[in-house]
């Protein structure tokens, strides 16, 4: 089965195993392909009421504790993080969406979500393109790779590089866009006191705004809101 699916080069095509199949089949390839390190596993359910997408996401190699004893004991160790990082950032990068999906309003959520992804995508660009200039730990490169340490401070240098890169000197204008007038003579044609009277229905906080679920109510009510196709 794993020379199988190393055969399958182009991919398209899912396979279901038991827990520990699939745990035997994905270290077999990773394994094919140098080492188990860079694998990272997700598991995904939903909740209850099939609300939430609930993701959990692990290295797939577990926990490595005979380096970590090695690490304890004061010894050299040379730990391939890829995997680790890699499930560090999806959880990363799923927590930062249910946050935004739970808050589609509220703009710091919005800004965090961005932030989020901005940082994991160029944390993953700094851990791939040490792995690719043959800075990697030994279970890439050889006997001639870095250390555990030597290899989390070259991947720091490179992403506090490609971070510095990003910061403008200015922050560039918040450009907005004022909504086109109508017609006076087309506002003669709608009972504006109908519109007001509809607009305080749905208006729950008094405050002159409409959050989403109370506009999601109202174009539903009214049959307009848009449906799945």
């Amino acid at each position: 089965a794993t020379m199988q699916l190393i055969r399958w080069t182009d991919g398209g095509f899912g396979m279901a195993a038991h827990n520990y199949d699939g745990d035997m089949l994905t270290d077999q390839i990773a394994q094919v392909h140098r080492s188990p390190g860079f694998i990272t596993s997700n598991l995904v359910g939903r909740s209850d009421d099939g609300s939430t997408l609930i993701k959990e996401f692990e290295a797939s190699h577990g926990t490595v504790t005979d380096m970590w004893h090695d690490h304890l004991a004061g010894k050299e160790t040379s730990l391939n993080p890829l995997g680790l990082v890699e499930a560090l950032l999806g959880a990363l990068r799923h927590a930062a969406m249910l946050e935004m999906e739970a808050n589609p309003n509220d703009k710091q959520k919005q800004e965090m979500h961005a932030y989020v992804n901005n940082f994991s995508d160029t944390l993953r660009t700094a851990l791939h393109n040490t792995f690719r200039y043959g800075q990697g730990t030994r279970d890439m490169t050889g006997p001639t790779g870095f250390t555990t340490e030597d290899f989390i401070d070259k991947v720091a240098w490179r992403l506090n590089r490609y971070l510095d890169a990003q910061v403008e000197e200015q922050a560039p204008p918040e450009l907005k866009e004022e909504d086109l007038a109508i017609p006076k003579d087309k506002l003669t044609e709608f009972d504006q006191k109908a519109i007001l009277k509809l607009f305080d229905k749905y208006d729950k906080s008094g405050e002159g705004k409409i959050d989403f679920k109370n506009f999601s109510k109202m174009l539903m009510k009214m049959g307009v809101a848009p449906k799945k196709n």
